[in-house]
């Protein structure tokens, strides 16, 4: 472990946690719940790794990405991940990107992965939909059936 780039990530996290927590707070009702939680587990995560830097023994220098490869590939997929959410909508692109980056990163279980993604994808329509009542914009295909 590198004791300064984990203080430094750990810091960088902790302080964008909170950021985001503190934001949070200006949102009304349970709409800045799902991202004040989310902006403090990302606080707590970092000051983790910030702490376990501080404490640790052994201060060897490792490279950024054990698979470069995979990382160039991870950060493609999600770039077109980002791309596509606003014309295909938020539960076509994710489940294309369930689907993609797993494949594109040696996942050969297609059984596996379809069924996690469909159980992923349907797991945050609930937190969306049902706890959060904030549902998200339609899918491209509920316009066209729509205008059908």
């Amino acid at each position: 472990m590198e004791k300064r780039q984990d203080l430094l990530t750990g810091l960088i996290f902790t302080g964008l946690g909170l950021a985001a927590a503190w934001m949070a707070r200006s949102y009304s009702g349970a709409g800045g719940t799902y991202p004040m939680v989310l902006g403090l587990a990302l606080a707590i995560f970092g000051g983790v790794i910030a702490l376990r830097s501080v404490r640790a023994k052994v201060n060897a220098v490792r490279p950024l990405s054990e698979a470069p490869r995979n990382l160039f590939l991870a950060t493609v997929v999600a770039t077109g991940y980002i791309a596509l959410v606003m014309p295909l909508g938020f539960f076509t692109a994710s489940v294309l990107l369930m689907l993609v980056m797993p494949v594109v990163l040696g996942f050969r279980q297609p059984v596996y992965l379809v069924l996690m993604a469909l159980v992923f994808m349907a797991l945050v329509w609930v937190v969306f939909s049902a706890v959060l009542e904030k549902p998200l914009p339609p899918e491209f295909w509920s316009t066209l059936w729509r205008e059908a």
